[in-house]
């Protein structure tokens, strides 16, 4: 085990063992909804925080833990106004909720505990825009955790719960306007005809949503992906060869950043660079089908229309060609009968949620899925038998109540009468395909 391991995990036990219980963590959040705002940098914040409890005398936690804090600060990219909506209600009357900020979380946890006397934070809006992290907030300082802010202090009285009523409603008041006015802009640049998104291979984005222009390299290669097709001798494969041929490549991305690299601290933060990709047989085919490069922009609405940002690379007579060609070569399988197996769509691959289809083998039937290039699964096949003796065990440890013996009767009851009714209706047609036969 690593020595920052075994500290870090010595921190914890201290924790744990109250070690901290009058000392304070300093918070910062840097809010994804305003990056150009001075008081939302991580600098600023941590800069003022700090002189706040120096000037207060207020002991920090000199603790680093991997995920949480650094030196007993804790930072963290996230937008304070978006919250999930699921609650969860359990036999006890708890309502749970999600908190969406993994430090925030881990946070609340220790000051729940009473590990930590209490936290510093800039202003209300730095640690809340939301009712319900407001509520989590409230809760802790009525249970005695020392909430400090450097910009207001709010007493203990009538006036000034009214004041943190104020500053909690127009931090949240904030947010909302800042949606909204993103929305409406968004809405009214897609009306318009402008990119508002990222331009797909073949144009350069380079910052402006007004000009999207070619890609000098790539645009012609494309061009000539539409004009091959659109003769209809060649296929999807054929043009991911030529495209190599060419030297085609997607245009350079980063890839997502890991959970270690979200929660890592701003100095920690590793440059991930962009990386291209070969070309595939189903980025051909999202190219082709792709309006965009006809002069048309995505709109409101989810419907294209005319673009102001960007040229046509080619022209709607051939677009409309290769989708012609490519509903041609569209080949679907239709059974016009399906064998009457038993557990039809409803065995499914525990990890990629695809189905095990029902098939016969030399009298016995089997199951076969074809998963995920990705799943870590790697039963593809089993019969039935297999099946049965795990559906069995399960089914062996199951105890009912009288109660639900008389509800499972009343449906079994009800499933037979269905299966009683189809199977006359089949005979009636088949006796109604005889009499017109003969």
């Amino acid at each position: 085990m690593e020595l920052s391991n075994i500290n870090e995990a010595q921190i914890l036990k201290d924790i744990a063992a109250g070690k901290y219980r009058d000392y304070y963590l300093v918070y910062i959040r840097k809010s994804t909804d305003e990056p150009d705002n001075q008081k939302n940098s991580i600098a600023y914040q941590k800069a003022e925080n700090l002189k706040f409890a120096q000037r207060v005398k207020l002991p920090i936690a000199l603790i680093t833990i991997a995920g949480l804090c650094a030196d007993g600060v804790i930072s963290e990219k996230h937008s304070g106004f978006k919250e999930n909506n699921d609650l969860t209600f359990t036999k006890d009357g708890l309502v749970q909720y999600h908190i969406d900020r993994p430090k925030f979380q881990k946070l609340v946890q220790f000051l729940s505990l009473g590990l930590f006397q209490g936290i510093v934070c800039l202003c209300w809006d730095r640690i809340s825009r939301n009712k319900g992290d407001d509520t989590l907030i409230r809760k802790l300082m009525r249970k005695g955790i020392d909430v400090r802010f450097v910009y207001a202090n709010y007493d203990k009285t009538s006036a000034g719960a009214l004041h943190m009523d104020i500053d909690g409603m127009f931090a949240e008041h904030h947010s909302r306007v800042t949606s909204e006015k993103v929305r409406l802009t968004t809405w009214n640049l897609r009306e318009r005809g402008v990119v508002t998104y990222k331009a797909p291979i073949g144009y350069l984005n380079q910052g402006n949503m007004e000009k999207k222009p070619l890609d000098p390299d790539r645009a012609p290669i494309i061009k000539k992906l539409f004009e091959h097709y659109a003769t209809g001798d060649w296929t999807l494969a054929d043009l991911v060869r030529f495209a190599n041929q060419q030297g085609l490549i997607t245009v350079p991305v980063r890839r997502r950043r890991t959970q270690a690299e979200i929660l890592a601290e701003e100095s920690e933060e590793v440059a991930i660079e962009k990386v291209s990709r070969p070309i595939t047989i189903s980025y051909i085919h999202k190219i082709l089908t792709n309006p965009f490069y006809t002069g048309r922009a995505l709109g409101n609405e989810g419907k294209y229309v005319p673009s102001v940002s960007h040229e046509a690379l080619i022209d709607d007579e051939l677009y409309n060609n290769v989708q012609k060609v490519l509903k041609d070569k569209k080949v679907s399988v239709h059974y016009t009968q399906k064998l009457e197996l038993p557990l039809r769509g409803m065995v499914r691959c525990g990890e990629c949620r695809r189905v095990y289809t029902p098939y016969l083998q030399k009298g016995i039937q089997y199951f076969g899925s074809r998963c995920a290039p990705t799943c870590s699964n790697t039963k593809k096949s089993f019969n039935i038998e297999f099946l049965e003796e795990g559906v069995g065990k399960f089914f062996g440890r199951l105890i009912f109540t009288e109660d639900e013996k008389i509800q499972l009767d009343s449906r079994t009851s009800t499933d037979i009468s269905l299966f009683e009714e189809k199977r006359l209706k089949k005979i009636e047609q088949s006796d109604r395909r005889k009499k017109k036969i003969r």
